[in-house]
């Protein structure tokens, strides 16, 4: 690490495969947990998450069909183009879980649905296209420093802009009303937990795939 030692294998193995896997678990970990905790304010409840409620399947695979249109015409694909593909499949799947939680009242019903999304999605997902690319599964295989650097931007950014919606948080975890008295815009702020979930989550699964049941445990 400080640059000493002549062997040249080990010190690529170190810097060029270990390091970049070591900062994309913790980045990446770090932008799935307040992910998590983003879904679980808006839904009021502590099993609400972006595997759970299908948002990363969505992305997953919108992430795919990008991918075949792609190798089919023998281009390669971007970062910018995966994590854009990405958000945009989260934030299909959130519009339809937002649209079921406006007929079902129970929240295990919600969870259900959000299941049923999300293997309705791994369904469609094409074959091929999953045995290719490990991600598919949760992988932090073929990390490189470009792809580091592209997650650290996109997450900062996220994290930054919820790190100034703290105290709105706060005062909508104590209800809706009380946040609504103290000056909280709530469709603002609703779209506003909507929007950064989503990318925090799509930044994850265009990386590193579907990562399971981190978005509920750590928040």
């Amino acid at each position: 690490l400080l640059g000493g030692g002549d062997d040249l294998t080990q010190k690529q193995i170190i810097m060029q495969i270990r390091l970049p896997r070591m900062a994309s678990a913790l980045i990446l970990g770090g932008a799935l947990s307040v992910s998590g905790y983003l879904l679980q304010t808006f839904f009021h409840n502590p099993i609400a998450g972006p595997f759970v409620l299908g948002i990363s399947s969505g992305a997953k695979l919108a992430v795919s069909i990008a991918m075949i249109v792609l190798l089919s015409r023998g281009v390669r694909s971007s970062s910018a183009l995966l994590i854009s593909a990405a958000f945009i499949g989260a934030m299909l799947s959130m519009g339809l879980i937002l649209l079921i939680s406006q007929r079902v009242n129970q929240m295990s019903l919600l969870v259900v649905c959000g299941v049923m999304i999300g293997y309705i999605c791994s369904a469609l997902t094409d074959s091929n296209i999953v045995n290719l690319h490990n991600w598919s599964n949760g992988s932090f295989s073929g990390m490189k420093w470009e792809n580091v650097t592209t997650m650290a931007w996109v997450c900062r950014i996220a994290l930054i802009l919820t790190f100034f919606l703290s105290k709105p948080i706060r005062a909508y975890q104590l209800g809706e009303v009380y946040a609504r008295n103290m000056g909280v815009p709530i469709k603002a702020f609703r779209a506003a937990l909507i929007l950064l979930s989503s990318v925090l989550s799509a930044c994850v699964t265009a990386f590193a795939g579907p990562i399971s049941f981190v978005g509920i445990a750590l928040p």
